[in-house]
């Protein structure tokens, strides 16, 4: 088996989840120690990066680079111009977005969760189905979910997803099942499950209850 592997950015296939588009790397090229993806803004003036702050409990560190075009970066309300070449770090709790100053600006961002060893969340796994989600298809978004599972039954964050759809479509044994696995892989996922309203109506399912009692 090799020990490498190349891809240049336009064989990466570009995943539009109805936000910011991008290409999800670290799928591609299999990377397993850190987060790697890029999001392109096709004209000027479109939004690149999605507006979070990492605040979860696994509070990623995210270090931008400007890859081409020009950025205009929004940190806690405070603007930061940025051409091709420029690094940006952004530490967790910090309000981020970004948009393109130019056409077909792209950013590339390596993340991980500070002080611990970096563990694939499975976000761009199930990015495809963001917009069944959106629309209230949960039903559709919990059957097309499950079919990832079987083919990526490592994923915490795609397990945790899985389960919310479950829990909106009204599948409570499955959601509690589903949760339970995405905790069994990922414990930061206990606390964030108190607080989602994805899971009001299995919050007192009993399995539920003594999942996020810990």
């Amino acid at each position: 088996m090799s020990g490498y592997k190349s891809a240049h950015l336009s064989e990466i296939e570009e995943v539009d989840d109805g936000r910011c588009p991008f290409r999800p790397v670290r799928l591609h090229l299999g990377i397993t120690s850190f987060g790697l993806t890029t999001w392109t803004g096709r004209n000027e003036g479109d939004r690149i990066l999605n507006e979070h702050d990492e605040s979860e409990p696994d509070s990623s560190e995210e270090l931008y680079l400007v890859f081409q075009g020009r950025a205009s970066f929004e940190l806690d309300g405070e603007t930061l111009d940025a051409p091709a070449g420029t690094f940006v770090i952004v530490r967790p709790g910090v309000n981020r977005t970004a948009f393109a100053q130019e056409p077909d600006t792209t950013i590339l961002a390596i993340g991980g969760a500070t002080g611990k060893a970096y563990q694939a969340p499975g976000w761009e796994l199930f990015a495809p189905l963001r917009r069944l989600y959106d629309s209230g298809d949960y039903a559709e978004a919990a059957d097309r979910g499950r079919e990832l599972l079987a083919a990526h039954p490592d994923q915490a964050g795609l397990f945790y997803n899985v389960a919310c759809t479950e829990s909106l479509a009204g599948r409570s044994g499955d959601a509690v099942d589903h949760l339970s696995r995405a905790i069994e892989l990922s414990e930061d996922l206990r606390s964030l499950a108190i607080e989602d309203s994805d899971f009001d109506a299995i919050r007192n399912e009993p399995g539920f209850r003594e999942l996020v009692a810990g």
